[in-house]
């Protein structure tokens, strides 16, 4: 594969056309990639009949790029799905900063995925966990006949787990886990399929009857982590020293560990940056989503997924480990065109690659949210780029946006009011 460039200079001062043929150039597209990423018609009614229930349209977001990401000593240029202004931005910011210090180091476990067979009314709870954990090979063997294709591929179900809930609303009730290697699929079809074939075998073993069989979207088998370190001299800005800003970042951090109230906008940020991502490539964000603030949740109370701490020579060190059940295979990933052009922009082979990637983003929109809230506050830079926003609610149509957005943000007052007056001094 080409060598790719992330650092793409001026972007934000280009047209939408320019800046794709820039990024297309720096990515290698074909054209066929550059019409999927440019949107309109890209996703065929019929096409997207055939996805989704009572369809009657199609729905468009904005798709940006973030610049500037080495992660692993790799140039990845990432594409984005968001409707919210600074996002795309904030993340670019920040994986500037960290290429200078080294980008991000991340890693992953294998694609684990689990699936869960509820046994209600078993005669003897304990002796029934007994019995399955006994018929440990006969139900991985059962399960792996169930999907061939994914054995050949080197995954499969690794083994089972089996648990007792003795006090529940209905009575005792027994639950197997299967553990599943699903490789580069997210993984849902294959472990729902693989405990609908086992459910009446475990009825069997277990004297009892099977009721749910579906995955877990707390995919804690499928772990992701990410890490950045910079030096207190790129963390200085107009007004602030960097060693002032590490501790700051350092400080708000803190906050989010102890206080839930804090901890869900701080984790937000993190997945502001991680959907734009899974959004962009045709994954269920949902799913992520859900098991991300599962983990957060683990130890009984909700707390911040990231953790920012003082390293060696004051260095500001950022980590960041969470669930990560990405595809890239099955599911709108492979059916919707701009899906598969986002996947060859970025450039990933791999879904545990993608997850990395993708973990990578979410650790520089929370990095950038903490600089922000550390120094000047969340608002100013984020309302300047709202400015845009407002600029087009008061009518600005074309060239005017930018003119406006920017008068509005010198200004201090980001109002429609106050746009529709620069509109109006603009166009006389």
């Amino acid at each position: 594969m080409a060598d790719r460039n992330s650092r793409i200079k001026n972007l934000r001062s280009m047209t939408p056309a320019d800046r794709r043929e820039a990024v297309a150039r720096a990515a290698h597209l074909s054209e066929d990639d550059k019409r999927a990423l440019a949107g309109s018609d890209v996703l065929p009614l019929a096409l997207a009949d055939g996805m989704i229930e009572n369809v009657i349209g199609t729905y468009e977001l904005p798709v940006g790029i973030a610049t500037n990401f080495t992660v692993n000593g790799r140039d990845y240029i990432v594409p984005m799905v968001t409707e919210e202004p600074s996002v795309v931005a904030a993340a670019s910011y920040m994986a500037r900063i960290a290429r200078g210090c080294g980008g991000f180091l991340t890693s992953s476990d294998a694609p684990i995925m689990r699936a869960q067979l509820q046994v209600v009314r078993p005669d003897d709870p304990y002796g029934a966990r007994q019995r399955l954990l006994s018929a440990r090979d006969e139900l991985i063997g059962m399960a792996n006949r169930r999907d061939k294709v994914l054995v050949d591929l080197g995954g499969g179900c690794r083994d089972i787990e089996v648990q007792v809930f003795d006090d529940t609303p209905v009575g005792p009730m027994v639950v197997l886990h299967l553990l599943v290697d699903v490789r580069d699929a997210m993984g849902a079809n294959t472990v729902n399929s693989m405990a609908e074939t086992l459910a009446s075998r475990v009825a069997e073993i277990a004297r009892g009857e099977v009721r749910l069989r579906i995955l877990s979207n707390l995919a804690d088998r499928r772990l992701v982590r990410a890490r950045v370190e910079i030096t207190p001299e790129a963390l200085a800005m107009d007004g602030f020293a960097g060693e002032d800003v590490a501790q700051g970042i350092v400080e708000a951090c803190a906050l989010a560990i102890v206080d839930p109230y804090r901890a869900v906008t701080h984790n937000k940020g993190i997945m502001n940056g991680i959907d734009a991502v899974v959004v962009a490539t045709g994954n269920d964000w949902r799913a992520i989503e859900a098991g991300a603030h599962a983990y957060a949740a683990r130890d009984g109370r909700y707390t911040s997924l990231s953790r920012w701490e003082r390293g060696s020579g004051g260095a500001l060190v950022g980590t960041l480990e969470l669930p990560m059940a990405l595809g890239l295979v099955g599911g709108a990933t492979r059916t919707h065109p701009a899906a598969q052009a986002a996947i060859r922009l970025l450039g990933v082979s791999r879904a545990q690659e993608l997850a990395e990637v993708t973990a990578a983003v979410g650790l520089a929109q929370n990095m950038a949210a903490l600089r922000a809230l550390a120094t000047e506050g969340i608002q100013k830079g984020h309302m300047t780029l709202h400015a845009r926003n407002i600029a087009i609610l008061a009518g600005a149509q074309g060239r005017e946006v930018e003119p406006v957005a920017r008068a509005i943000a010198e200004s201090g007052e980001v109002s429609v009011q106050r746009a529709t007056e620069e509109l109006a001094k603009l166009r006389n």
